[in-house]
């Protein structure tokens, strides 16, 4: 009889050692309180876990309240070795060093005889150091960005255990947790661990899963907030999690540099009344002179949503080079955000969309998305 996915990943997560978890290439909230929570369950199963996160410092810092784990790299790099081989059958190796002239890697080899044969060496990829991979809230392998353009072979060598919530997920896993239903990845990895081994969920994994919840759900406020979210979250709340201090943490307390750059937003905001849409444009100046960064935009979007109470679509374009446009937008109705994604060939990240277009200036995007929007309103 062929094993549950839930029995599955437990009997996985006991083979393994050295466990590698992938997020998306720009983490949302739900996604880094989720990879927090796992990271320390494991370390209690006794496993060695590192957690690869793109611009660690930035990405996290929201979240600097929360344990944070011990492990966390922005690459990859050594993950495995590379074994230089030489066939000795006809012709014996006596002696060999190493040596670094200026940029090269030099390796001296002595034959017991004569010249040596360039056909008796190969070149091989020895085995990766890390065991199992588990992907969190990653619809496909393109949205872990340069984790998977660097390191392709990885997902082909190694057991990969993918966790998420989204509809456009492509199942790349040899073991897909998929639930569409969840109100979060946070909420699905609270299901998976309660039932491999509940008692183990203590205040700090609980504190972790239920900031995943709450930045998922908007504090409870968004239309995926479910009955099965909410009673999840109280489960989390009489496990140690403080809810308040959670809140006051993502939704109160914000640091300088993104108030600055809600400052520039707001100096650019625009409304149209009949599409109910909010938007503004982000310049590259504007990270600069704000020290802020393209992380700060979902906090952004979340306070035009509030300033905007008759709002249905909220929007920001910026800059990330000087002929590349990225856009962030959130729709009210939920619906509308897979419409869009086939007109932009974007990718969803939690409840948002991301999208990008090449070659462009700012003020083309701008009026391209918003005849792309009229389509689906």
């Amino acid at each position: 009889m062929a094993l549950e996915p839930i029995q599955q990943i437990e009997n996985l997560l006991g083979q393994s050692k050295n466990i590698l978890i992938i997020l998306p290439e720009n983490p949302n909230g739900d996604a880094i309180g989720a990879a927090w929570a796992l990271y320390y369950f494991l370390q209690k199963k006794n496993s060695k876990t590192a957690i690869i996160l793109q611009d660690k410092e930035k990405t996290s810092e929201k979240f600097d309240f929360l344990p944070k784990p011990k492990n966390i790299t922005d690459n990859i790099s050594g993950s495995r070795d590379f074994i230089l081989s030489f066939n000795t059958e006809h012709n014996k190796i006596l002696g060999s060093r190493t040596e670094i002239i200026e940029k090269e890697y030099r390796i001296y080899i002595t034959p017991e005889r004569g010249s040596i044969d360039p056909r008796d060496f190969s070149f091989i990829p020895a085995k990766f150091k890390f065991d199992l991979v588990i992907a969190l809230a990653c619809p496909d392998k393109d949205s872990m960005g340069k984790t998977y353009e660097e390191n392709p072979d990885i997902f082909y060598e190694i057991p990969v255990i993918n966790i998420d919530f989204h509809s456009t997920n492509e199942n790349f896993g040899q073991i897909n947790m998929i639930n569409m239903t969840s109100s979060s990845v946070s909420e699905l990895l609270f299901e998976i661990l309660e039932k491999i081994d509940e008692p183990a969920i203590d205040p700090d994994i609980a504190s972790c899963l239920l900031a995943g919840i709450i930045a998922a759900t908007e504090s409870f406020q968004a239309k995926n907030t479910t009955p099965k979210a909410l009673k999840i979250s109280a489960r989390l709340m009489d496990k140690g999690a403080d809810q308040q201090r959670i809140i006051q943490y993502l939704y109160k307390t914000h640091s300088l540099s993104l108030l600055k750059l809600w400052g520039r937003v707001m100096a650019r905001l625009k409304w149209d009344p009949e599409m109910k849409l909010a938007w503004s444009l982000i310049l590259i100046e504007d990270f600069v002179q704000s020290r802020s960064t393209p992380q700060d935009i979902p906090t952004i979007l979340d306070k035009i949503k509030d300033n905007y109470s008759t709002g249905k679509i909220f929007l920001v374009l910026y800059n990330d080079t000087a002929d590349s446009v990225v856009g962030k937008i959130k729709f009210a109705d939920g619906a509308k955000t897979e419409q869009l994604l086939s007109l932009t060939g974007g990718k969803i990240q939690g409840n948002l969309l991301e999208f990008r277009m090449e070659n462009k200036g700012i003020r083309e995007a701008e009026a391209e998305i918003l005849e792309k929007l009229k389509l689906v309103i």
